[in-house]
């Protein structure tokens, strides 16, 4: 099976060999899961995946297809001008835009467990994590390729419903499929390249925050990373039902507040949280070159008095070093910010803080007293304790 990079000048099949006819189809961040480690699933639950007949590259191929390729999905996405059942997609870029790339690895054992996490959950968010990186420019969505990796054991239901959260992610985000790989393997691996537009020179980057400019985030931080600890300490596989678990398995890229304030032009940098407050901060100061002070009494946070709060994690602690929320960190000139509503589309809109000339990050505790902004948000190659 050929394949390439998506800059690479070679054609590269997906999911189907190359003496395979018309069955050919084609076109950051993380939570606190780095001290689990993949769970070894009792014999029943192999049988409860495994795929009622034997299974293999082509009806694998067939299925994947066959789910995505709907009147629904070719609308969703005019900017594939040929996707699924040729060597490689064609993307026609809108005039006037620029293309976003990126890509985002979603790994068991690392992102999530096969014994807890629903697949369906699983397969909406390694697409809806990835699209984060879109709403944090300001962009659009358009196509997506899906690279997979896993066991036969895991090819029939698991697979089916893994499909089906990523097919509604895919039809709510209106981002199409356009191709991608599989092959098997062991532990589950999934890999998401995402498509993007955005006006040609109006892409929101890190680099733009000014001394003076307030800091804001959206939505309530620290949620994801309480909605997993709840979910570690559960018995069994949780309810997507669960309102307590949603954002965690099922998170909202904030697409929409994106390009409302690109559209808008309220906002001189934005970046996504993905990896806690308290480590992308830093890299948002980094890149535009300035330092901010941060008041902990307006971090807005989880409220709750639930035992999983006794564990040794406030919510201070889940909102700056939890991760996984996928909310807009953004930064907005003095003059702008009577422009902005508490909300956007049910999603609170918070001042945290200002940034300032000095290259340093400082906490403000309730009594206005100073201390470091230390990161200690995810890292996956940060030595385990």
């Amino acid at each position: 099976m050929q394949t390439c990079s998506l800059s690479g000048s070679t054609g590269w099949s997906i999911w189907a060999p190359k003496s395979a006819s018309s069955a050919g189809w084609v076109g950051k961040n993380h939570y606190s899961m780095r001290r689990q480690t993949v769970a070894r699933l009792p014999i029943g639950v192999f049988r409860q995946f495994m795929p009622l007949k034997p299974q293999n590259e082509n009806s694998i191929l067939s299925r994947i297809s066959a789910r995505f390729r709907s009147s629904r999905s070719r609308a969703a996405a005019p900017s594939v001008a040929l996707g699924i059942g040729d060597d490689a997609a064609l993307f026609r870029p809108k005039p006037g835009f620029e293309t976003i790339l990126t890509c985002d690895w979603f790994i068991e054992g690392t992102h999530f467990l096969r014994d807890r996490h629903p697949p369906d959950a699983v397969g909406w968010k390694c697409l809806a994590r990835a699209l984060s990186d879109i709403a944090a420019m300001g962009g659009t969505p358009r196509c997506f390729l899906l690279s997979l990796a896993l066991p036969e054991t895991h090819a029939g239901r698991w697979l089916n419903l893994f499909l089906g959260g990523l097919n509604r992610a895919s039809h709510r985000f209106r981002c199409a499929l356009a191709g991608g790989d599989t092959t098997r393997r062991r532990e589950i691996l999934i890999n998401v390249a995402v498509v993007g537009e955005v006006p040609t020179g109006h892409a929101v980057l890190r680099s733009g925050a000014q001394p003076g400019d307030i800091l804001y985030v959206s939505g309530s931080l620290g949620e994801a990373e309480f909605g997993l600890q709840l979910l570690l300490r559960s018995k069994g596989p949780t309810s997507r039902r669960s309102s307590v678990t949603r954002k965690h398995l099922y998170p909202e890229p904030r697409l929409a507040l994106g390009q409302w304030l690109l559209k808008k032009r309220l906002v001189t940098s934005m970046m996504d949280l993905s990896d806690g407050l308290s480590s992308d901060l830093p890299r948002l100061a980094a890149a535009s070159s300035v330092g901010a002070r941060v008041e902990v009494a307006k971090i807005p946070r989880v409220r709750t008095s639930a035992p999983v709060l006794k564990q040794g994690r406030d919510p201070l602690q889940l909102a700056l070093y939890g991760g996984d929320d996928y909310e807009l960190l953004f930064t907005v000139p003095p003059g702008k910010t009577e422009f902005l509503s508490r909300t956007f589309q049910g999603a609170a809109l918070t001042a945290i803080g200002k940034i300032t000339g000095e290259r340093n990050l400082l906490l403000l505790d309730e009594h206005g007293r100073p201390s470091d902004f230390v990161a200690r948000g995810w890292d996956p190659f940060r030595k385990k304790l």
